[in-house]
């Protein structure tokens, strides 16, 4: 439990965590089974019971809700998403630290794109209730949150100046723009091979 015990410093005390996470001997599988895929679950499985359970509510029309099949596919999909998403990240960053002067490892690199990724996941748990613009401020404020984290991190995990530092997380913010609309056209393609919502009666 200990890689589940940075969630709380990273809130608290940022730069602080991300030297105790330097310090430490992290390993991918460790990373991925110990980390990742225990804080990925949070935001598919809340979005499943907040979509089948609570469901959308438009001013006074009655809630909309997903059938539980429906909810559990796209909850899967989900899920596998947010985790490609995160190891894809660490690889990057493995990649392209060298670009930067730094000489990072595979696992300083999934390190870094795990915990970077931390408000996000925590974040989730609103989706238990499906209530549009809340869904958008609160998640608006993890990815503001972890951008910082990102831009905070990187000298300090990639062992590189601020300013290189800087231009790294500039490029990497990038590359995760560039995938967030990527897995938005991946969304609307399944979409039309049947995996779009199916609500109940």
């Amino acid at each position: 439990m200990t890689k589940l015990s940075h969630a709380l410093g990273l809130i608290l005390h940022p730069k602080k965590e991300w030297q105790k996470i330097s310090q430490e001997k992290n390993d991918v599988t460790g990373l991925l089974f110990g980390y990742v895929m225990i804080m990925a679950l949070i935001g598919p499985a809340a979005g499943y019971y907040g979509t089948t359970t609570n469901g959308w509510q438009i001013g006074d029309a009655d809630a909309i809700r997903l059938t539980h099949e429906s909810a559990l596919t796209i909850s899967i999909l989900y899920y596998i998403a947010v985790v490609v998403s995160v190891m894809g990240l660490g690889f990057m960053v493995r990649w392209m630290c060298r670009t930067y002067g730094g000489n990072s490892t595979l696992e300083q690199g999934v390190a870094l794109s795990t915990y970077v990724a931390t408000p996000i996941f925590l974040v989730g748990i609103v989706e238990i209730f499906p209530i549009l613009w809340l869904n958008l401020m609160i998640g608006l404020a993890g990815l503001t949150y972890s951008v910082y984290l990102l831009y905070s991190g990187v000298p300090i995990m990639m062992k590189i100046s601020e300013d290189k530092g800087f231009l790294m997380s500039s490029a990497l913010l990038a590359i995760g723009m560039v995938a967030l609309v990527s897995l938005l056209a991946i969304t609307a393609l399944m979409w039309g091979f049947g995996f779009s919502p199916r609500f109940t009666d």
